[in-house]
């Protein structure tokens, strides 16, 4: 059995390479649809979930997450995306200041939060949220995305998930409606967000 052994380790990796080398990172920036949407064509970015992170509350759900924000949880692959690359993307997907709410949803569920696992998280993630003072021309305690230490991940209901592509009409009049390119498009500036122009 111990000759076979190698192989058989070999062969799972083969068919299975996602999950060998995958990391995870916890995003929050308004409607967790919107968020999915947007990173989920990075390349590298093997999937994005909706769910609930950041409160104390178990088993939290759409109608009762007090505490909690939403949020999204992004599987990637690191050889071929960074973090700070990924932050890159999110920062440009957000209203970085508004520390409120994003857009039209307003509230504690809808802050902009990036969960950090260690301190080179950290780092990177405060690093990126000077890099967008900067190209913002704003003083950096403008910025108001917080930093907080990772906690539990809860995956939001089934309907939530790739609510884009499964309800485009819905999704693209609740996304016009509340404002969120109008708004992205001025902070940014035209095309500044298009994934074809990050996965170059």
């Amino acid at each position: 059995m111990k000759y076979f052994l190698p192989i058989i380790i070999t062969f799972l990796i083969f068919i299975n390479p996602v999950n060998t080398f995958a990391e995870e990172l916890i995003l929050a920036g308004g409607c967790f649809w919107c968020l999915e949407h947007d990173l989920e064509y990075l390349k590298g970015i093997n999937s994005v979930q909706s769910g609930y992170s950041g409160g104390t509350l178990q088993n939290p759900t759409y109608e009762n997450h007090d505490g909690h924000q939403e949020v999204v949880l992004v599987n990637y692959d690191p050889k071929l995306v960074s973090f700070p690359k990924i932050l890159r993307l999110y920062l440009r997907n957000i209203d970085p200041l508004d520390g409120k709410g994003q857009f039209c949803d307003r509230g504690d569920s809808y802050r902009p939060v990036i969960f950090f696992k260690d301190q080179i998280e950290e780092s990177d993630a405060r690093n990126a949220l000077v890099s967008a003072s900067n190209e913002l021309q704003v003083p950096f305690e403008k910025i108001s995305v917080e930093l907080k230490s990772k906690s539990q991940f809860w995956l939001a209901e089934e309907y939530h998930q790739n609510f884009a592509e499964r309800n485009q009409l819905k999704y693209n009049f609740y996304r016009f409606s509340c404002g969120r390119d109008q708004r992205l498009d001025k902070l940014w500036g035209d095309n500044a967000r298009s994934t074809n122009l990050w996965n170059e």
